[in-house]
């Protein structure tokens, strides 16, 4: 994550789930362990998969203690190994025990989104086509979630409603068909803006080709469909497939030719990565 997007964005709200996990105090780490104690801790992996997050996890112990030093053996996206030694946080021992939960909950999940994010892409490994992400993900995770999922290999489609016109299902039927809604967007929309459309059916695609559409997204087609559509498109717009998303179903979307397919699975269902802050060494206790 840029340092930039750290500061501005990740930074509060990481803030936030540390206030969620210490309303006033530690009780329990302050109740073993001096405030001056100085101490390290080595972060293990119990899983094999692709480690994102590092720096997140380093900038909570930081919030905690700003004297924190991370020391990783791995870089940003490298693959690991179960029982692999990823490096190590020095620290105030009560930063480390008070920031444990919180850093690894950011770790994981991002790890885990990641691991699956290049797993996926994978299987499009060779062809013209990008997977891409949506907007299903967790509230107030979007800035770590999508930032894993570009660390392992995939693309992000918009971050949120200002980014983008996506012209879905409701606000067709609200507007009185693709065409309306088209020319509705071209309108007010900025001209540096895509316009992308929602279709479900070849009539609807047609009249999205018509309109003048910049993207059309084909969503929950069957492949016979889908195929039928990329030939009425016939470069006229860009092509993108979306709807139930999963390692199964993308396998079968390789050999279309589209431009993207977008997952909401690669972060909302993906598991997270097994790491564990363990080996925990006090360094200094002074009274």
């Amino acid at each position: 994550m840029n340092s930039v997007t750290l500061k501005l964005q990740a930074e509060p709200l990481i803030l936030s789930a540390l206030r969620e996990d210490i309303t006033s105090e530690d009780v329990t780490t302050a109740s073993v362990i001096g405030e001056k104690a100085t101490g390290e801790v080595r972060l293990i992996a119990k899983e094999d998969g692709v480690i994102c997050g590092l720096d997140v996890f380093a900038h909570t112990f930081e919030l905690l203690d700003p004297t924190a030093t991370c020391e990783f053996s791995v870089e940003e996206g490298a693959d690991v190994t179960a029982g692999q030694d990823l490096g190590c946080v020095r620290a105030h021992v009560r930063a480390l025990l008070s920031g444990e939960r919180v850093a690894l909950n950011y770790l994981q999940r991002m790890s885990g989104i990641a691991t699956a994010a290049r797993r996926m892409s994978a299987l499009f490994a060779g062809t013209r086509t990008r997977l891409v992400d949506t907007r299903k993900t967790c509230p107030n995770m979007r800035v770590f979630e999508k930032e894993a999922v570009r660390v392992g290999g995939a693309g992000n489609h918009r971050y949120n409603l200002s980014d983008g016109v996506l012209l879905k299902d409701n606000h067709i039927d609200a507007a009185g068909g693709v065409a309306k809604a088209v020319a509705a967007a071209r309108a007010y929309a900025p001209f540096v803006r895509k316009i992308e459309v929602e279709v479900e059916t070849i009539e609807q695609v047609k009249e999205a080709v018509d309109a003048g559409a910049d993207i059309i997204m084909l969503d929950n087609m069957d492949l016979d469909a889908m195929r039928e559509a990329i030939r009425v498109i016939d470069g006229a717009a860009e092509v993108e497939v979306s709807g139930n998303v999963t390692m199964e179903r993308a396998a079968r979307l390789a050999d279309l030719g589209v431009d993207y397919v977008s997952s909401g699975a690669i972060t909302h269902s993906a598991p997270i990565l097994d790491l564990s802050l363990k080996h925990l060494t006090v360094t200094s206790n002074p009274c």
